[in-house]
């Protein structure tokens, strides 16, 4: 799969400037970043969980 490059993101950047306008641009960035952490937050939770749970079964079964 390529990585984006910078020529890539210049354009991602500049269509979305266009599509969003520069108003609602730093609206647009501030909501992604937020359910960028909340998705983190989720899966670090779920693989907390599954952690915990393995510990539990090594130890009921060890």
């Amino acid at each position: 799969m390529p990585s984006l490059g910078f020529p890539e993101l210049v354009i991602i950047l500049v269509m979305a400037l266009i599509i969003f306008g520069p108003g609602k641009l730093p609206d647009v960035g501030r909501s992604v970043g937020k359910a960028l952490r909340e998705f983190k937050t989720a899966k670090d939770s779920v693989v907390s969980d599954i952690k915990e749970d393995n510990k539990e079964n090594v130890n009921i079964t060890g």
